[in-house]
């Protein structure tokens, strides 16, 4: 998985599957952890992948006309899981314009989609994390 940041311009998320990368340019700092260590991005990967058990996870879901699109919203059943509230925006196609998480920490996590494309033919060197010049690598205890 890799994601572009637009907004702060520069910012860069990199998974090649196995390790993940989180770059801020504004501190100039990369961030490595495991995929399966990473428990903040691992809830909205699921969203994205389509790995979650709404039935299970969720309740509450309510469901809501926005212009042409619907909006669904949802609370998790449990408070030990890392995210308390999921909202959609999803069109009549079943495509998902915007998520957004709001974490039992109190976070809140947006993402916004366009133009999506299934399956398109990807370069692998995408997904192989490049240290920009200068950076400072931070990585947990343990060798990682």
């Amino acid at each position: 998985m890799r994601w572009d940041y637009t907004n702060p311009a520069g910012k860069l998320f990199v998974s090649d599957g196995k390790d993940v990368y989180l770059y801020t340019p504004e501190a100039n700092r990369v961030e490595k952890t495991k995929l399966k260590a990473s428990d903040d991005m691992r809830a909205p990967m699921a969203f994205l992948l389509g790995k979650l058990d709404f039935a299970k996870d969720f309740r509450d879901f309510e469901v809501k006309p926005d212009g042409t699109n619907y909006l669904v919203v949802a609370r998790a059943k449990s408070d030990k899981l890392p995210y308390e509230r999921v909202q959609m925006l999803v069109t009549p196609d079943y495509e998902i314009q915007r998520l957004v998480i709001n974490g039992q920490d109190q976070s809140i996590l947006t993402f916004q989609f366009s133009g999506e494309r299934v399956n398109p033919p990807v370069d692998d060197s995408q997904f192989k994390f490049q240290m920009p010049a200068g950076a400072t690598l931070v990585a947990p205890e343990g060798g990682q």
